[in-house]
């Protein structure tokens, strides 16, 4: 082999090993997206069982269940069409009705969504981004002007 053949098989090697190194970190970084829905966006949505998703809107008044233990059972809405939420564990303290709420989860078998962690708002004038913008498109959110 000459200089000029091992200097260009170590340039393809690197390359390659680039390329691998690459494609691997894509897939990875794509089986951990969690795509963002709101309750009205999964009508059109083809979601299927056990994908995961977020799911935002607002805290539906009057729905909120507390079960045995620290389940809680709530419903999540945009105005339009709400979404049955099923949650064990400890829920933020700023939870509460018609607040903005992102649950992360699955549907279970029975169309109930199965959220494993909910984040609420942290103080009176913030939503979260992708809850605001999805019901200011649907004209249902006006931000205050405090």
């Amino acid at each position: 082999m000459t200089r000029k053949q091992k200097r260009l098989s170590v340039i393809l090697a690197g390359l390659a090993f680039l390329a691998a190194a690459t494609g691997l970190t894509f897939y990875a970084l794509g089986q951990k997206a969690s795509y963002f829905y709101m309750p009205a966006d999964l009508a059109t949505a083809s979601v299927p069982p056990g994908q995961r998703i977020r799911l935002g809107g607002l805290v539906e008044k009057g729905t909120i269940v507390r079960g045995q233990g620290a389940t809680v059972a709530f419903s999540v809405t945009d105005k339009q069409k709400s979404v049955k939420v099923t949650y064990t564990g400890i829920l933020p303290d700023l939870f509460r009705e018609e607040q903005g709420v992102i649950t992360e989860g699955t549907f279970g078998p029975d169309g109930v969504f199965v959220a494993d962690s909910v984040l609420a708002k942290h103080d009176e004038r913030y939503m979260p981004k992708e809850v605001a913008d999805g019901l200011k498109a649907k004209g249902v959110w006006q931000e205050s002007t405090n």
